[in-house]
């Protein structure tokens, strides 16, 4: 048993190894994730708007008490 194991080993240690999917496309499907990215936020960050003062003073006034 422990030959035929130490046989196989060696077998599979020898064979040659095929790209798979990510080998061929993993730092390219990476570098696409991260362009994605970077467009989306830097449209979001610049484009729609945002009011970036994030404290109410000056801006909200309160409303007159209903009895």
């Amino acid at each position: 048993l422990a030959r035929s194991v130490r046989h196989t080993a060696v077998r599979q240690a020898h064979r040659k190894h095929e790209p798979d999917f990510h080998d061929k496309y993993g730092n390219l499907v990476l570098l696409g994730g991260a362009a994605v990215f970077t467009v989306v936020w830097g449209y979001a960050l610049t484009q729609i708007g945002i009011e970036w003062g994030f404290s109410p003073v000056g801006r909200v006034t309160p409303k007159e008490w209903r009895e």
